[in-house]
């Protein structure tokens, strides 16, 4: 983002309790990074730059340790892994034991993360469909 101008325009207004905002910036995208951009903002009841300007102010806060979607995404396909192969066992009427717990266990943590991205992808593809109808 390039800085464009920091000059401050005088006005009689006064402000609610915080600085005069006179830094403007600017990056370019793409007109579907725009639909987008809108689109939440839109969605989020707020005008388009109050709304690009909280997402920034809000990613700069966010701990840098913070759990990204991609990881909650993880643990959650994780638990659908293991509530699936668990509970089948359960509905069927049987019991499993010990070690096909343990095994259960060790399959959900080998591949969850693979699974994860593919749900993640397959989001991905089906947003960008419905951006382009």
């Amino acid at each position: 983002m390039t800085a464009l101008t920091d000059t401050e325009r005088v006005t009689t207004r006064k402000l609610k309790g915080r600085a005069r905002r006179a830094i403007t910036l600017s990056t370019k995208i793409t007109p579907q990074e725009l639909a987008l951009i809108t689109a939440a903002s839109e969605a989020d009841g707020r005008a388009l730059g109050e709304w690009v300007r909280e997402v920034l102010l809000k990613e700069i806060h966010s701990p840098s340790i913070a759990l990204g979607v991609d990881h909650l995404m993880t643990e959650i396909v994780g638990l659908q892994i293991f509530l699936t192969n668990a509970l089948t066992s359960v509905v069927c009427g049987d019991r499993i034991s010990a070690e096909q717990y343990d095994e259960l266990m060790r399959n959900v943590k080998a591949n969850k993360r693979r699974a994860a991205r593919e749900v993640i992808a397959q989001y991905i593809a089906e947003r960008q469909e419905e951006s382009r109808d």
